[in-house]
């Protein structure tokens, strides 16, 4: 996500390590940040999990030129995809599928419905929420 939209959404079928993660963002990521920033820079915000905090993972940053968000170790989960996904859940609190690909279809349905506009909101809360 960024403050000019949602992006597109991945599913993965495996649990994530940096091999996974370098898949998820040359192939999702890298044509989500050509189609939301353009030509315009952009830092990435990541946590430190395993995956993303691996030499492999900051060399394939590194190697195309994007530069990621100091992220501290034990700091509070500021991340406004959190918020997201929390809008996400809301929306969703009703529906009942009835097995995977229902769930799937039912996130995919939600998350086209959440708007640039509620993206740039929950963007520019972040120096609030650091703040508080």
């Amino acid at each position: 996500m960024s403050s000019a939209g949602a992006g597109p959404l991945c599913f993965l079928r495996s649990k994530v390590n940096a091999a996974v993660y370098q898949d998820v963002l040359e192939h999702f990521m890298l044509p989500a940040a050509d189609q939301l920033y353009g030509d315009a820079d952009f830092i990435f915000q990541q946590d430190l999990a395993p995956a993303h905090s691996t030499k492999a993972t900051s060399t394939w940053f590194k190697d195309h030129g994007i530069p990621v968000l100091n992220w501290p170790a034990n700091s509070p989960d500021l991340n406004p995809i959190e918020n997201l996904w929390g809008i996400v859940k809301r929306k969703m609190r009703y529906a009942r599928p009835n097995n995977a690909e229902e769930l799937k279809a039912t996130i995919r349905a939600t998350w086209a419905l959440i708007t640039p506009e509620q993206c740039h909101r929950l963007i520019d809360s972040v120096p609030r929420c650091i703040a508080a």
